[in-house]
């Protein structure tokens, strides 16, 4: 379960208690559901109590109450407990975590995380001519057609197009030419930060160490391409099994960091234009993630080939896809061999 399909089954939850006469509130667009904060419990926890009752009229632990008792017969959540002032916190049927890695392999880079959701839907974003914001309009291209609606792109000296939603593009521009980087490092350059920092324009993006994002992502893709080679030449498969934290929740989230470039206009500009820096820091993540993960995806010495094994590896396998797949729309070449 991805966190956009977990925060439908709470807005669920809030539909039949309103539906029961329990509460009296319109349901939201949507709930936001992430990992657990300090104090938290299990696999996500969402606000969605604290958010109702003011509208309600009721407490927050007296809505989160009514709410735990729809969710807690919802499909694929093992368990739901209040925490603090009335947060729920969901637990999540490791089975589900072992469907998502199968899902993930199965889908692939180009489509996993991809949706239909906006098929038919039209938008405009005004750029100015300066290669920050043609760049950052370029993945915010990319980020909302993967969900399936059109963008078109134009120079915010032509007249506006006021047949279609539209966002001006306007990060703080680069302060020299990022060229010289080459393509991808430019790129990055220029889409790890946010759109309000300014970018960096330094060879320290082109050095082949830790300290550096893009190196670490670009060698977390090509490690997990490596050791299932490896693990051919050993003689065993990926097999998705039980999945392991904190890696599985980064790959659940990856579908809901593409639809924040989604409803571009209706978006304060600072935080629509700023799907792009979001991406490339959740594919920094993952690929941390992985990266600590990997040591154990391979028997040792005379160690045989377990199911944990096999289950790591095609973890492993699931976040090298996910991060393909990021760098794919970032515009960035993931490299097998690094």
């Amino acid at each position: 379960m991805t966190p956009v399909e977990l925060s439908r089954t709470v807005l669920g939850a809030v539909r039949r208690a309103v539906d029961a006469g329990e509460l009296r509130v319109d349901v939201p667009e949507r709930a936001v559901v992430a990992p657990p904060g300090p104090g938290g419990v299990g696999d996500y926890a969402t606000n969605i109590a604290l958010q109702l009752a003011r509208p309600a009229g009721q407490p927050p632990l007296r809505v989160a109450e009514l709410l735990r008792s729809h969710l807690v017969h919802a499909d694929g959540i093992t368990g739901v407990e209040i925490t603090g002032p009335g947060f729920l916190n969901i637990r999540l049927d490791q089975n589900v975590g072992t469907a998502l890695v199968r899902r993930i392999l199965d889908e692939g880079a180009a489509r996993y995380g991809h949706s239909d959701t906006l098929v038919g839907q039209v938008y405009v974003l005004r750029v100015p001519y300066e290669i920050r914001a043609e760049v950052v309009a370029d993945v915010l291209a990319r980020m909302v057609a993967s969900q399936g609606a059109r963008v078109e792109i134009q120079q915010q000296e032509l007249q506006k197009d006021d047949t279609h939603e539209t966002l001006d593009v306007r990060p703080v521009p680069a302060p020299q030419d990022p060229t010289p980087l080459g393509p991808d490092a430019a790129r990055w350059a220029l889409l790890h930060p946010a759109p309000s920092d300014r970018p960096r324009i330094t060879a320290d993006h082109l050095v082949q160490r830790e300290g550096n994002p893009l190196f670490r992502v670009r060698y977390a893709h090509a490690r997990t391409r490596a050791v299932v080679r490896n693990a051919a030449d050993l003689g065993f498969a990926p097999e998705p099994g039980a999945a392991e934290p904190p890696l599985l929740p980064l790959l659940t989230d990856y579908p809901r960091i593409l639809t924040t470039a989604a409803p571009l206009p209706r978006l304060p500009r600072p935080d629509a234009i700023a799907a792009p820096a979001r991406l490339a820091r959740h594919l920094v993540a993952v690929a941390d993630a992985v990266l600590d993960l990997l040591p154990g995806a391979l028997p040792r010495g005379d160690e045989k080939p377990m199911a944990a094994h096999r289950a790591r590896l095609a973890l492993a396998e699931a976040a090298g896809t996910v991060l393909a797949g990021g760098l794919s729309l970032l515009g960035i070449d993931a490299p097998d061999h690094l």
